[in-house]
């Protein structure tokens, strides 16, 4: 159990430099899941639409707890953002968004889903140098995260910038994220940060 440790090795405010060196760096894991797990804090009714397309009939849930003025008790949004009207959608905002996506459908489609909401892809798989190949305890450890418009893997404030990590094992592997960095021609950007 535990948590990976995640290296940011990149920070631009070019959404699609931050995606192509993700890429970059997912091409360089073996064993990639069909599967990438997509965050999304959409800001407008068009950045839902364009994330609902990407996932079609995946929930999305309040940002925030709300709660029934008669109940008192916790609203979820259970509603199909695809039937409802562009003022009906807004009435809800803001939403959250957080599924496992086909890995072909998201990447696709996400630059083209990008506003000014934040938005985290996560592609899981191996990193080569694994000392052993049979052992795949530290699969679930290793990956890339691209976060658009965010710099802390788990999600902190908004800012204008987009961070790509490396996530390596929940002891952390400082030469590796050097080595993937260098990858891209980038460099290791602070301290390890708490990943998935």
């Amino acid at each position: 159990m535990g948590n990976s440790k995640a290296y940011p090795v990149l920070r631009t405010t070019d959404a699609a430099e931050a995606y192509r060196q993700a890429g970059r760096l997912c091409a360089l894991l073996r064993n990639v899941e069909d599967k990438v797990w997509l965050f999304a804090e959409p800001a407008t009714v068009r950045e839902v639409r364009a994330i609902a397309a990407i996932a079609p009939g995946l929930p999305f849930d309040y940002a925030g707890t709300r709660t029934d003025p008669a109940t008192g008790g916790r609203l979820r949004f259970d509603l199909d953002v695809t039937a409802l009207d562009d003022a009906a959608l807004a009435g809800h905002l803001p939403l959250t968004f957080s599924e496992d996506v086909e890995r072909e459908r998201v990447e696709a489609g996400i630059l083209a889903a990008l506003g000014d909401g934040m938005v985290s892809v996560e592609w899981h798989g191996r990193w080569p140098d694994d000392a052993d190949p049979d052992v795949d305890w530290s699969s679930k450890y290793d990956g890339i995260q691209v976060l658009f418009h965010g710099d802390l893997a788990q999600w902190g404030d908004w800012t204008e910038e987009h961070t790509v990590f490396v996530h390596v094992t929940k002891w952390g592997d400082l030469p590796l994220a050097r080595e993937l960095a260098a990858h891209i021609g980038s460099e290791v950007l602070g301290e390890a940060q708490l990943g998935w």
